[in-house]
């Protein structure tokens, strides 16, 4: 990061251009970025979904190709049938040192620190490499200027590490609690910027209460003078649109302005507010006073950064499931063994080979992609000669909604916490069928406490287009306040019984 103190630069000059905030939409919490060149990187958390760390790229900051996952092997990422859902890998820091990107993560279910290596961030990278000594979560890595590896981590505490080994340099020592009264002091991040040391952290909780305060020293081990201002970003005990705002990560551009990627999340309805599609990726404008930074407005439309646009590959509306790889979009519960998921078997269909019965089972043989808009519409054509299976939206075991269809007949499926029901049920000739759901989302600013996010409406497509709804969910029961935990929604393809086959499947926004 810069070697000289930054200046108040930034947002000067930007008038009549504005981007869209989220920067990275759905379910992609805990951002941790980096620079290489004129290029930005970007990591997120991905807990019981493989494959593991998805992996973005940007030249602008407002654009994000996704380009591949960190962890795509099993001897990288092995996620027993036990993992609970949101358990699994948190919190990746995502770094360019001496010529190499280095990713450190919290592998929860095997309670430890990890790390890879890569040469390039779109992969391969590399075999796991433990690191014993460092016992909480949400690790980071900082070199000085001795070549020194600092790990710093949730609690807060720091530890020296050999990053090729994993080994401890020394014993762990507590560097700063952070605003006294805050819970859960995390997500540590340390950089070198001009005459200090700067120690960025989450606290609060993920939830209402969330926010990122700073310290700095003049050495990276402190000790560490806090931020009087602290904390520096926190949205809670507003009514502003975008909430739990915290986990934050810093950047430099090539211009010398300064940004904080960092989570937030949407929620809507009535009261408590219902966020259903996770925590996403949100871009904030920084600039300095006084030696410490101020980070602007985070908003629903933001003010564009003044460098030319590097072009973006939206993801399409349609997956013909052509190619024998799948586009690294797309993630499965815990694992994917190559036995029950292949699009080779049958050139241009994606095959599905059941495990588990049903989306209540750890095991189940799932497809999906992340919800990354309020209102979308989701259609998949399913040939269900073979098998029985269809098309679902998951939060977990106990909370999923799905239109599954079997050789003779298709049915709507609702999974509220202990209880299971199916909705409705209709006949339907042998063949293909196109399976349908629709998500959307109640209006902004309506009043009725227990007004819902959004509703659900599960169903068929006729040969000439036309929707029969078979079911009408009520969102809320899909969404992070009823369900607990730290993901989102993601929608796609199962296998119940037997073989399901998938030609294509669509996702289409409706905001």
């Amino acid at each position: 990061m810069g070697t000289t103190h930054p200046g108040a630069v930034g947002a000067e000059g930007w008038a009549g251009s504005a981007f869209i905030n989220p920067v990275i939409a759905g379910f992609h919490p805990d951002p941790s970025i980096c620079r290489a060149g004129k290029d930005y990187y970007l990591a997120c958390s991905s807990f019981e979904y493989f494959p593991g760390v998805p992996i973005f790229r940007s030249r602008d900051l407002v654009g994000w190709d996704q380009i591949g996952n960190a962890l795509e092997r099993p001897s990288q990422l092995n996620l027993p049938v036990t993992t609970p859902a949101s358990s699994g890998i948190y919190a990746p820091t995502l770094r360019h040192h001496d010529g190499r990107f280095w990713l450190i993560i919290s592998d929860v279910q095997r309670g430890g620190t990890v790390l890879f290596t890569a040469a390039h961030p779109a992969g391969p990278w590399s075999e796991p490499v433990r690191v014993p000594g460092v016992t909480g979560i949400d690790p980071d890595l900082a070199w000085d200027d001795e070549g020194r590896c600092w790990c710093t981590y949730a609690g807060i505490e720091q530890v020296r590490i050999d990053p090729g080994t994993g080994h401890s340099l020394g014993e762990p020592r507590r560097l700063w609690s952070g605003t006294p009264g805050a819970r859960f002091p995390e997500a540590p991040h340390l950089y070198r910027i001009g005459d200090y040391w700067y120690l960025l952290i989450a606290e609060g909780g993920t939830e209402r209460g969330h926010g990122v305060s700073i310290a700095r020293s003049p050495a990276p081990d402190g000790p560490f003078e806090p931020c009087p201002a602290n904390p520096i970003l926190s949205h809670r005990s507003t009514s502003r649109p975008i909430q739990n705002t915290g986990h934050g990560d810093l950047v430099e551009a090539p211009d010398g302005s300064w940004w904080m990627v960092l989570l937030g999340v949407r929620p809507r309805g009535g009261t408590p507010g219902w966020h259903v599609i996770g925590r996403e990726t949100y871009l904030a404008p920084l600039t300095w006073a006084r030696g410490w930074p101020v980070v602007g407005e985070v908003a629903p439309i933001m003010s564009a950064p003044p460098w030319p646009p590097h072009p973006v590959t939206a993801p399409p509306v349609r997956d013909d499931f052509d190619q024998t790889r799948l586009h690294p979009r797309w993630v499965s519960v815990r694992s994917r063994p190559a036995g029950c998921c292949s699009a080779q078997d049958r050139p241009g269909w994606l095959t599905l080979r059941a495990r588990g019965e049903s989306l209540d089972e750890p095991d189940v043989t799932f497809v999906g992609r992340r919800q990354q808009h309020l209102s979308c519409r989701v259609r998949a054509l399913a040939d269900p000669a073979e098998g029985r299976g269809g098309l679902a939206v998951r939060f977990d075991e106990q909370h999923h909604y799905e239109i599954e269809v079997g050789r003779d007949e298709v049915h709507a499926v609702a999974r509220i916490g202990p209880l299971r029901q199916t909705v409705a049920t209709r006949p339907v000739t042998s063949g293909p069928v196109v399976l349908r759901i629709d998500m959307l989302a109640t209006e902004a600013g309506l009043d009725h406490p227990l007004k819902e996010p959004d509703m659900l409406h599960l169903g068929v497509e006729n040969p000439d287009g036309a929707f029969t709804v078979l079911a009408e969910f009520d969102g809320r029961y899909l969404s992070t306040e009823v369900a607990g935990g730290f993901t989102g929604r993601v929608i796609g393809m199962y296998a119940a019984a037997g073989t399901v086959r998938f030609d294509w499947f669509d996702y289409e926004s409706l905001d």
